[in-house]
């Protein structure tokens, strides 16, 4: 049994509970955007190498874990957020597959192996950080959420330098962003492919995006049908459902 720390927590991380993932509220827990990322990504079934950037407590490799055989490396920058996926590794018995580095996805290239992986997902901070005010109370959440130690381009060009040609990469952001994901993908060769909204429910706007795209891949973007995740009535879809739940 691995040791909790602080305020952390143990929580089942599937419905089937047969996996389980340390949480911390003001460290680090996930949320619906990495499920839905985990859902979305195209990923390799059986051989091949995964690489999650900005990993967190290692949600996306350990939902990954579930679908493929493929060997996953996550990179963390916050050292007790980094400690907490190693934990997660540990506590489900995936150290044969699940490997987390604790680094600078910016200064990965004498850990990480150039244009090697067939998949690159990432949830990485959604918001600019134009002054300090702007920035979350919580040092963790900060760092998490606003670009404070990178920024989109820093983010897809790690994708470009680590992911092989003809790989992919996909990512899970705000919809407000879209354009200079799509400029940014562009501009490191990163062929935006498959595009997927996210809605709350019918009639209102989009509050999540999911985005894939093939390096040095042919210009032909495919828009996805929309993602609903709640009916009128405030329960799941059961397309959201499907996902959550399994």
């Amino acid at each position: 049994m691995v040791q909790l720390y602080d305020d952390e927590r143990l929580d089942y991380l599937l419905a089937d509970e047969t996996m389980k993932i340390i949480q911390s509220p003001t460290a680090f827990a996930f949320s619906l955007d990495a499920v839905l990322l985990a859902h979305f990504s195209s990923i390799p079934k059986k051989r091949g190498k995964i690489l999650d950037l900005c990993t967190g407590n290692g949600v996306i490799p350990l939902l990954l874990s579930k679908k493929t055989n493929a060997e996953i490396i996550g990179v963390e920058i916050q050292e007790r957020i980094f400690q907490m996926a190693e934990r997660n590794v540990t506590l489900n018995g995936l150290e044969n597959q699940l490997r987390i580095i604790h680094g600078d996805l910016k200064e990965m290239h004498t850990t990480l192996d150039q244009s090697s992986f067939d998949m690159i997902t990432c949830n990485p901070p959604y918001f600019k950080t134009p002054s300090a005010t702007e920035h979350n109370q919580n040092e963790y959440l900060t760092i998490a959420r606003h670009e404070l130690y990178c920024t989109l381009e820093d983010v897809v060009k790690a994708c470009k330098r680590y992911v092989r040609p003809g790989g992919k990469v996909a990512m899970v952001h705000r919809p407000g962003r879209l354009v200079d994901i799509m400029e940014q993908f562009r501009r490191y060769r990163i062929e935006p492919k498959r595009v997927q909204f996210v809605y709350p429910k019918q009639g209102k706007e989009a509050n999540m995006l999911l985005i894939e795209g093939i390096r040095d891949g042919k210009p032909d973007v495919k828009i996805l049908p929309p993602f609903y995740i709640y009916e009128q009535d405030g329960t799941y879809t059961k397309q959201a459902e499907e996902v959550i739940y399994g």
